[in-house]
């Protein structure tokens, strides 16, 4: 038996194929996630009409499912605002990316919106929120989730799309950034 399949003198049994899944939606070349795959222009909000952070997640919830991504939008502000409330989603430079997991969804589900003016999201730099990414997925999807989770934070992390996406007044818009940067179409 490898030493790889050996944990603590413990033998693992050999990975089954079945249990080995793809993520949902197209990859990119690096095998990651593409989140033009998760994002449709009827999820993207501008401005929110909300000016404090519940009432962004509300909304932004309500706009997942009115798009018929979700079907229990209570269930899933209480797992976002739960989640929220552990710990801030408000990562800095101008970004929030409040998450959560909860029956109802079938597939991980994105929805973005940008204030109307920048707002308070209690942000680990102490920078108000211009930008919230609010990311949803079944309890079983907790790889996509962090995939989903970690796309964004990178695409975020470019200085110039920040700008550009900070800069966007309309739903396609802030959309068609995010495919374009995104790698899709």
């Amino acid at each position: 038996m490898s030493r790889a399949a050996q944990w603590e003198g413990v033998a693992l049994p050999p990975r089954s194929p079945e249990l080995v899944r793809e993520p949902r939606g197209r990859l990119d070349q690096d095998g990651a996630m593409q989140l033009s795959e998760i994002l449709s222009v009827d999820c993207v909000r501008s401005p929110l009409t909300a000016a404090e952070k519940q009432g962004v997640i509300n909304e932004l919830v309500d706009v997942l499912v009115a798009a018929g991504k979700v079907r229990d939008g209570a269930a899933l502000k209480d797992a976002v605002w739960s989640r929220e409330q552990t710990r801030t989603t408000g990562i800095g430079h101008g970004l929030a990316i409040p998450h959560g997991k909860c029956e109802g969804i079938g597939e991980l589900a994105m929805a973005i919106g940008k204030p109307a003016e920048p707002l308070d999201f209690e942000a680990i730099d102490k920078q108000p929120v211009r930008l919230v990414v609010l990311l949803a997925s079944p309890p079983d999807k907790t790889s996509d989730h962090i995939q989903a989770l970690a796309r964004v934070s990178r695409l975020m992390s470019n200085e110039s799309f920040r700008e550009k996406i900070y800069a966007a007044q309309t739903p396609a818009e802030i959309h068609e950034l995010v495919v374009a940067q995104d790698g899709g179409r």
